[in-house]
């Protein structure tokens, strides 16, 4: 007969969300995970898989529970360059804030370009949200928002690169007017 689990998967997988998000994947042992989830070696692996897979479903939990969620942000009715200007000063001030930084970013920084499937899911995150900005900013083209001839995608991917380039700077701390006053610069091209 088989046993229960005596432990909730989400809650565990949350949990080795937060443990990957403030030590990163190098930093974090098998024998970290085990105390910190407080659940036994053989019920991960029989669970999650190894290391490398709770790694995976915890980037999968992160991107799948932000809150707000900047796709859904830039997909709302209405004006578009608004959404574009507050994920903006979203991004900017989660990175004062948070010196955990992205999730995303902080994978890329230490997993690529060497490890295929965290840069396959790292591509496909970055990918999703330079679409729903170029579809924002489209939708803001046509509306008379920026100007006729700018370029939604282009503009889409500066905005796609400066956002995970102050969640680096972010991870820094800092003087939070550096952030603030980059951040005023970018919303000044978004016009």
């Amino acid at each position: 007969m088989a046993r229960t689990k005596e432990f909730d998967p989400d809650v565990v997988l949350e949990r080795a969300l937060d443990l990957f998000w403030r030590r990163g994947y190098e930093a974090t042992s098998m024998a970290d995970l085990v105390e910190h989830l407080g659940i036994g070696r053989a019920s991960l692996y029989a669970t999650f898989g190894g290391k490398h897979d709770l790694y995976l479903k915890a980037l999968e939990r992160y991107v799948q529970t932000r809150d707000p969620d900047p796709v859904e942000l830039l997909s709302q009715p209405g004006p578009a360059l608004p959404a574009v200007r507050a994920l903006v000063e979203m991004y900017a001030e989660d990175s004062i804030r948070d010196r955990r930084g992205c999730l995303i970013v902080n994978a890329a920084a230490e997993r690529l370009p060497y490890d295929e499937p965290v840069a396959r899911f790292v591509e496909t995150s970055w990918t999703g949200l330079e679409t729903a900005l170029t579809s924002a900013l489209i939708r803001a083209r046509a509306q008379g928002e920026i100007s006729a001839e700018s370029d939604p995608r282009a503009l889409a991917r500066f905005v796609l690169v400066f956002a995970q380039g102050l969640r680096v700077m972010g991870k820094g701390g800092g003087d939070p007017a550096r952030v603030r006053d980059a951040a005023a610069q970018a919303l000044a091209l978004l016009r």
